[in-house]
């Protein structure tokens, strides 16, 4: 198995994880349990994270953290509409 599949496996393992949360969040219309702060941050390094994977060129970062950004921002938003 080569580096870039383990990669993109991780990715994409850690980016599901944050489809039920925001599932639910969207159908409660409720995210008064989530902190705003760690929400703000997390949003924050995982952009690095997305900038770094473009900078080095590493497909599997630019792609699950792309996806991840979008899901955490997401998230995040719904956090300051439906605090």
């Amino acid at each position: 198995m080569s580096a870039d599949t383990v990669g993109l496996l991780a990715g994409l393992l850690t980016t599901a994880a944050f489809l039920p949360q925001a599932w639910r969040i969207w159908r409660t219309r409720s995210s008064r349990d989530l902190s705003l702060p760690m929400y703000a941050v997390f949003t924050g390094g995982v952009g690095l994270w997305f900038v770094y994977g473009i900078m080095t060129g590493a497909l599997p970062i630019i792609i699950t953290n792309g996806v991840t950004l979008l899901l955490s921002g997401a998230i995040l938003a719904m956090k300051l509409r439906f605090g």
